[in-house]
């Protein structure tokens, strides 16, 4: 169900698993709803979080941050770079990403999700990994991460993370990329750890199947209630940074609520409600490329939008096409 060093492995035929007193489920029928299957997502990711060993006890063990990654944490989707980066060892096609950089576009620029789209995305990226070894994944993030996402970090929202760090409470990413991805980026960053998307594995391998459902919206504040019981926070008492919408339930979940980077509509709902408003795009800001804040953030869908463009114009220039992406975010 997860990798082995997060506790279990999994069944197809049913059952649970247990990790610090959580069980989680493995299978769910068609007839869940989909409050459900977001407490599932939650639950499991909750299990599946780690704190690094070296770690001592916070002197502040009840306060904590939990940051979203995408356009909060890193300019970008990780998962694209990511993606990206498996292209050029090969290990998927170009056509695969750029088909999943288009679905992304599509959803940044209409705002609401195409569910269809998303759970053909999923389907496609997990029949990409299945089978594979777990140890094998979590090595190519970790070379894909120095290559291509160290330097897109936004280093304001990094000392926003440290703040915390310094005042000592624990500090968590929570983010619908996969755990072990996710993972990796909080151990490069020096957090507490990750709650992400867990993947079902078997005897080490990915079997091209999830725990639940991705961790986004509902989830993610499924994951961060699910963590603060096993470790004894006080939500009244912690911070949640995202840059979407769709994290409005996790960033009600806590006593203090910050946009960082936020979209158009994360802007209006923080006006509304009193939050705080932090923005690191100098010069890079969503009105000017007329989607939400990811693609005028750059990465993902603004290095779409930026290839398309030249395209139009270049097109018999296809080197100065990709020269053109690689630049974008």
């Amino acid at each position: 169900m997860t990798s082995s060093r997060s506790g279990g492995s999994s069944s197809r035929n049913g059952g649970s698993s247990s990790r610090s007193g959580l069980r989680v489920p493995r299978r769910r029928s068609r007839g869940d709803s989909a409050d459900v299957r977001a407490v599932l997502a939650g639950a499991a990711s909750a299990a599946a979080a780690e704190v690094e060993a070296e770690l001592t006890v916070a002197p502040d063990p009840t306060g904590a941050a939990f940051f979203d990654v995408d356009n909060t944490m890193i300019r970008g989707a990780s998962i694209y770079f990511f993606g990206k980066g498996m292209a050029g060892r090969g290990l998927i096609t170009s056509k695969d990403l750029l088909r999943f950089g288009w679905q992304q576009l599509a959803f940044r620029v209409k705002g609401v999700e195409d569910l269809d789209a998303v759970a053909e995305a999923r389907d496609k990226a997990l029949g990409l990994v299945a089978g594979k070894s777990v140890v094998e994944i979590v090595a190519y993030g970790e070379e894909i991460y120095d290559e291509l996402m160290e330097r897109r970090i936004w280093s304001g929202t990094r000392a926003l993370a440290q703040q915390h760090l310094d005042a000592g409470q624990r500090v968590w990413l929570v983010t619908a990329t996969p755990v072990e991805l996710a993972r990796i980026i909080a151990a490069r960053l020096g957090l507490t750890g990750a709650l992400g998307t867990v993947s079902e594995v078997e005897d080490g391998l990915y079997t091209g199947r999830l725990v639940g459902e991705p961790l986004h919206g509902p989830a993610k504040a499924e994951a961060v209630r699910a963590l603060a019981e096993r470790e004894g926070l006080d939500l009244s008492r912690c911070t949640a940074y995202s840059d979407s919408s769709n994290d409005v339930p996790m960033l009600s979940a806590v006593g203090h609520a910050v946009a960082v980077n936020p979209d158009a509509s994360l802007r209006a709902e923080a006006r509304a409600r009193g939050w705080d408003v932090r923005d690191f795009r100098t010069g890079r800001k969503a009105a000017k490329v007329g989607v939400p804040a990811a693609a005028g953030a750059g990465a993902l869908a603004g290095g779409v939008v930026a290839g398309l463009a030249v395209r139009r114009h270049r097109s018999s220039r296809p080197g100065r096409l990709r020269a053109a992406i690689s630049q974008i975010g």
